[in-house]
């Protein structure tokens, strides 16, 4: 029986689905062993994908890390493991840009395996409807607690979606230059404006521990972009699309997510190629994995009546989100950026640092972030 090791990250929704997959007797495990072991969401957001490639077979990550990836080669091409004729077919099936956020060079790095982006969520018995756009974020700020994602990566997260949402997204190479100053210094305060409001402590909250807090208690009554998860989906928290910056206009969000990849090291078998057949494939999307605490990546899953009505609308909330979503940067030396970054634009929000001097600091270190390598 051929034997793999797997990471993925340390949630229900990251690993309950793979760990019963690869227990199950079917055709597709008949013949494959794999042992998933499980990290923090701080260590998946942050860990070298190359450290991780030296230890396991199956990688579960986030598309921005395949800039540092492949210039240190440590991922297989996809299109090689299954086939260039299924990737071309899950390409058509995935939500949103999921699939395509894995594409670099004209290859396959992974398979999405769970679709998320930053959507909002509300207390209906807080909150009537949810806003429409970021001028009546703020209006609503003013009344209810409005809490913003800014733990983490998150902050430059939530900044980078706004300028998506106000028309002038983050480049996708500091070669491109960076966000116009005029947006960027209008986003910057905005989120300054915001943040002199957010309950305490909701600064230093992750996106599970804002959701939860929100499940527990009625002191945030709503969040306009945070990572959605549908574990937490309820009549009693409800995920909608995020706000855009006039009414009918871009919805901003950053698509997150994960996607499975195999490392270099891995000796692919046609057994562990079935396994990864099934986990993309329409009924287990449409069933095995939102049984098993999973969000999937399928288009016909998020579609579904049955998937939505047993989450409580989250996949039909959201679904104009996820299609509008934006796609980070995938080149080597992003990852560094986005954590400098979200330092920044946190001491900016919070009052630390005055506007401008913090976007000054922003635009030096995009453009000091660049390193030998591909535009991708």
């Amino acid at each position: 029986m051929s034997s793999y090791r797997g990471i993925t990250w340390d949630h229900p929704r990251g690993k309950h689905a793979l760990i019963a997959a690869s227990s199950r007797t079917g055709s597709h495990t008949a013949s494959v062993e794999l042992d998933w072991s499980a990290h923090s969401l701080e260590h998946f957001e942050s860990h070298p994908i190359d450290e991780l490639a030296r230890d396991y077979d199956l990688i579960v990550l986030d598309h921005p890390h395949l800039g540092e990836a492949l210039e240190l080669h440590s991922l297989q091409p996809m299109d090689a493991v299954v086939g260039a004729e299924r990737i071309e077919r899950w390409s058509r099936q995935a939500v949103g840009p999921s699939f395509d956020s894995y594409s670099v060079d004209g290859y396959q790095w992974a398979v999405p395996l769970d679709a998320a982006t930053q959507v909002a969520v509300h207390k209906p018995a807080l909150v009537g409807s949810a806003p429409e756009t970021w001028a009546e974020v703020e209006e609503l700020s003013r009344s209810v607690p409005v809490a913003l994602s800014l733990a983490g990566p998150h902050t430059f997260l939530s900044f980078a979606s706004i300028c998506v949402a106000f028309g002038d997204p983050v480049p996708a190479h500091p070669s491109a230059g960076f966000v116009a100053r005029g947006t960027a210094l209008a986003v910057l305060e905005l989120m300054r404006s915001l943040a002199s409001r957010i309950p305490p402590g909701s600064e230093t909250q992750n996106p599970i521990a804002l959701l939860q807090r929100m499940t527990d208690g009625d002191d945030i009554a709503y969040c306009p972009l945070v990572y959605g998860y549908v574990n937490y989906s309820s009549p009693q928290l409800r995920f909608t699309d995020a706000p855009a910056a006039r009414a009918g206009g871009r919805i901003g969000s950053t698509i997150g997510g994960t996607g499975l990849a195999v490392s270099a090291r891995c000796e692919v078998t046609p057994e562990l190629v079935d396994h990864i057949v099934w986990l993309l494939a329409p009924e287990t999307q449409r069933g095995f994995i939102p049984q098993h605490d999973g969000q999937p990546s399928s288009r016909a899953a998020w579609t579904d009546r049955a998937v939505d009505a047993a989450a409580a609308g989250f996949y039909s909330g959201t679904l104009r989100t996820i299609e509008q979503s934006w796609v980070r940067p995938r080149y080597a030396g992003y990852i560094a950026f986005q954590s400098e970054a979200s330092a920044i634009v946190r001491s900016v929000a919070l009052g630390e640092v005055a506007v401008e001097a913090g976007l000054d600091r922003l635009e030096e270190a995009f453009a000091a972030s660049a390193l030998a390598g591909k535009v991708v």
